[in-house]
């Protein structure tokens, strides 16, 4: 089985009866997009519901390959430069024409004020209009992976945007909203039609679409249902057609319904904690005057206090893998060989913390979300506890991703539970978002506590611009070797997708977790 993918087909009626009849798919997931504006968060849910209605340049196969989208073709024009050959005849929901004027009115929007894409166009210098119909990026060094890294850049109507008084995203981080959070106006092959934040939305098919039709879906209606026992009552009485994610308890009780199929599979994404690093007094904890995050012993005690096999046992139900690395096996980089943990281990934990100066431990708050990932809250409890055994008090506050996310965006946060899937699916995303200290331009745009050494930015910068795979995927290596000697971060398990949807459902689940409504079929 392709570890990219996993098809499930209904078993009903032949594939060569055609194209079945238009229906509607109704989705419930944990939770919700924060909103529609495809700047304002780069996070899966996010980035997957706005896809739909949204498109970037160059955009993703059923096997996460590169994929014309509104771009036709693309080739470097010299070392820093690329061109994009746009799509013609595309039109904008509204029927505004596309052309170039959106392309840069969008990778500006992107790289501005309250975006949370900038990480995808730091490394852009200049973007500049040929003609309507042709644009040419132009990168600070060369760039070979730049074609991968704007996939998830979506493409906005300037026009449209102008109007609605949106030319800047919406800020998660000061919670100020305009326009585009509510509406939309993309080229995608789904309009949204209703949209009521937590609670509902509505998208039905862009007849104007300038791609084929793939599925039949003409209407999904999008409900966010957080509680576990909820959404798995609805599933079971025919309430919704399919989930996401199912909870790790309910996996083979459904699996059991002869009307129900469950879909799991690995996932890209990789569950970390980070640590306050930056500031000389941490935040929300009981140690005054310095912060103990700075020194390595107590991150590394930290790190042995973790009971990872308890976690993926008892937590995970044993649908996670452990991970010593921020990257996935599947990821462009990923070097099995480094990728080990320090042995869990709670006496050595505690001389740790002893000899950095506390011998009794300390208290320190902890951000966590509760409906974002599988068992995020449970994950964090069972950290505290773990914690809590080597004298570590932590003050756990577990919320909704709505309010989670503009308090650690903020870095307001002293200690914190992440999950992250490289949207290029090449380790450079994870060195350049997770990893490389911040800077205004958008590196370490994910570095929450401004973990920072500066070998590894170098190699970061290196690594973006190398095209000999040999010499890139040893500075790759060093890179993540600088970092786990460091204890930059904590990484945990990688976590695995788990989707069900009634026997008559057909779809594609890819393991990066985006649903594209394009794909799937009703029968």
């Amino acid at each position: 089985m392709n570890r990219f993918q996993t098809t499930v087909m209904a078993a009903t009626l032949a594939a060569a009866c055609g194209l079945a009849q238009a229906a509607t798919l109704r989705v419930a997931n944990q939770g919700d997009a924060t909103s529609m504006d495809p700047h304002s968060l780069n996070e899966s849910l996010q980035l997957s519901i706005t896809g739909n209605v949204y498109e970037p340049l160059v955009g993703r196969d059923k096997k996460l390959g590169l994929a014309p989208a509104l771009a036709t073709r693309w080739a470097q024009t010299s070392p820093t430069v690329w061109r994009f050959d746009l799509r013609r005849d595309v039109k904008f929901h509204d029927g505004t024409p596309f052309t170039a004027d959106d392309v840069l009115f969008s990778f500006t929007r992107a790289a501005g004020d309250g975006s949370d894409m900038k990480g995808y166009t730091s490394a852009i210098k200049d973007v500049r209009k040929v003609d309507q119909y042709t644009v040419d990026l132009e990168t600070t060094a060369p760039f070979p992976i730049l074609p991968d890294v704007i996939s998830l850049v979506y493409i906005m109507s300037k026009k449209w945007c102008e109007d609605n008084k949106a030319e800047k995203p919406v800020d998660r981080r000061k919670g100020i909203e305009n326009t585009a959070s509510f509406r939309s106006n993309g080229t995608g092959p789904y309009r949204l039609r209703e949209r009521q934040p937590t609670t509902r939305s509505v998208f039905v098919r862009n007849p104007t679409y300038w791609d084929k039709a793939e599925g039949n879906v003409d209407e999904v209606i999008f409900t966010p249902i957080g509680n576990d026992a909820t959404r798995v009552a609805a599933m079971l009485s025919g309430e919704i057609d399919m989930m996401e994610p199912v909870p790790l308890q309910d996996v083979e009780r459904l699996k059991s319904n002869a009307n129900i199929t469950v879909m799991q599979g690995p996932e890209l994404r990789t569950i970390f904690l980070g640590m306050d690093q930056k500031r000389d007094e941490l935040q929300f904890s009981s140690v005054k005057g310095k912060n103990p995050f700075k020194d390595k012993r107590v991150r590394q005690a930290f790190y042995q206090a973790i009971d990872i096999e308890t976690i993926r046992a008892r937590v995970m139900r044993n649908a996670a893998t452990p991970t010593g690395l921020m990257i996935a096996p599947g990821i462009k980089g990923f070097v099995a060989d480094q990728n080990r943990r320090l042995p869990h281990d709670t006496e050595a934990a505690k001389k740790l913390l002893a000899d950095a100066g506390y011998p009794s431990g300390f208290e320190v708050g902890m951000n966590c979300p509760n409906d974002r990932y599988v068992n995020d809250g449970e994950i964090c409890q069972a950290v505290a506890a773990n914690l809590a055994r080597i004298g570590v008090k932590v003050n756990l506050q577990a919320e909704s991703k709505a309010t989670y996310f503009p308090k650690i965006l903020r870095r307001d946060t002293s200690f914190y539970l992440l999950g992250w899937t490289p949207g290029t699916y090449d380790a450079h995303n994870a060195l350049s978002n997770l990893m490389a200290t911040p800077t205004d331009k958008g590196q370490g745009q994910f570095n929450l506590g401004s973990y920072s050494n500066a070998k590894l930015d170098e190699l970061t910068l290196k690594v973006q611009s190398e095209t000999d795979q040999v010499k890139r995927n040893a500075m790759i290596a060093e890179a993540f070797k600088l970092h786990a000697d460091d204890i930059g971060h904590i990484p945990l398990h990688q976590q695995a997708l788990a989707w069900a949807m009634k026997k008559n459902v057909s779809l594609v689940q890819l393991a990066d977790n985006f649903m594209p409504f394009k794909y799937i079929t009703v029968k």
